[in-house]
């Protein structure tokens, strides 16, 4: 268990300063006469210095534009792709189907109440397919089961190991009238973040040898057939509901949803099995117009996107205010929280 101690007594004694310095910000009515006053996690993030933001590439951003919604207005989503380690080779056959132009004209052909939106070629794999799909791009890539996990952890030691040790040794003089900060996890392994990406660290036995990315809410992954078809790129999909963890390590999860998810999420169920939409539901299918990668775009055109990082006391401090909620709404602290509650904060920046 000492992987888990480093979090909790980081995130303890990293939020009570953050309290001392944010209490004095707070207006007198959110102060309860005799009590302390504890920030919220918006706040937390809104304190957060510009040295603890950390720019997202635009090579790592992929910009779907829809067909505009019934009022006429356009609709964009924005999704970041999983930097390396982790499903490299189906991010390399995204990126080769947006720059190919393979997704123009694909569309939304799967809405699952409390699951998933799913888009690709309505001709590709579609149990309500009616015509011809489109050829696949050369070069692509195919990959095996086992690269839904990444078992060389050495590369991911440069960003967990010395904040494991950081936290271990903070953790001697963690004070006892501090509420822990469990992550509750029904899942084997120790979930935890790792540049921006709540992930899990799975063992065999007492050794840590394997890390695999999870499926909250806005990640995206890779829409594939029975073992040991391990999908292409050609169909993704993203969680629009409780996260389905289930899913961890049986597909790959290539990225997240970073803007746009509200355009994905309330689209219209499909009646279909598994919500795939209908023969006579057609006109429910929602047109992909273009995907292009961030980076194709001109510069004044490419959004830019910052993540709080990980790595930092401030976000120390908002993952442990999420799962001790102390500011004033709340009455009694939940003392743990779920990895996919501990939503990485991601703010859009004006270009330079």
């Amino acid at each position: 268990m000492a992987l888990l101690r480093w979090h909790y007594a980081r995130m303890n004694k990293a939020f009570l300063a953050a309290s001392a310095a944010l209490a004095l910000t707070l207006p007198a009515s959110a102060q309860e006469a005799g009590k302390p006053a504890y920030p919220a996690p918006s706040e937390i993030v809104a304190a957060a210095p510009k040295s603890d933001w950390v720019a997202i590439p635009a090579e790592d951003l992929l910009v779907m534009t829809l067909a505009p919604d019934a009022e006429g207005k356009a609709r964009q989503v924005v999704i970041q792709l999983m930097p390396a380690p982790f499903s490299q080779g189906w991010v390399h056959n995204i990126r080769l189907f947006a720059r190919s132009g393979w997704y123009d004209g694909i569309s939304v052909n799967r809405v699952q109440d409390n699951y998933v939106t799913q888009w690709g070629d309505p001709n590709y794999d579609n149990p309500e397919a009616t015509g011809e799909p489109k050829p696949l791009p050369e070069g692509l890539k195919v990959m095996k089961e086992k690269e839904y996990v990444v078992s060389d952890i050495a590369a991911l030691q440069d960003g967990y190991l010395p904040v494991f040790r950081r936290h271990e040794a903070a953790n001697k003089n963690s004070r006892d009238d501090v509420i822990a900060f469990p992550i509750h996890d029904a899942y084997p392994g120790t979930p935890f973040h790792f540049k921006g990406w709540p992930l899990v660290l799975g063992f065999t036995g007492r050794i840590a040898d394997h890390a695999y990315p999870t499926h909250c809410y806005g990640m995206v992954g890779v829409g594939r057939n029975y073992s040991p078809d391990t999908g292409s790129g050609a169909e993704l999909y993203t969680v629009i509901g409780h996260a389905p963890r289930h899913l961890d390590r049986n597909i790959a999860l290539v990225g997240r949803v970073i803007e746009g998810m509200d355009h994905l999420s309330s689209l219209p169920r499909g009646k279909g099995a598994l919500g795939f939409y209908a023969a006579d539901e057609a006109d429910k299918r929602t047109p992909i117009l273009s995907v292009r990668v961030a980076s194709d775009l001109p510069a004044s055109e490419q959004p830019r996107f910052e993540y709080l990082s990980t790595e930092s006391d401030t976000f120390a401090t908002y993952a442990e205010a999420i799962a001790n909620r102390r500011d004033p709404f709340f009455i009694v602290p939940a003392g743990g929280a779920d990895i996919c509650n501990i939503r990485v904060p991601v703010r859009a920046v004006s270009g330079g």
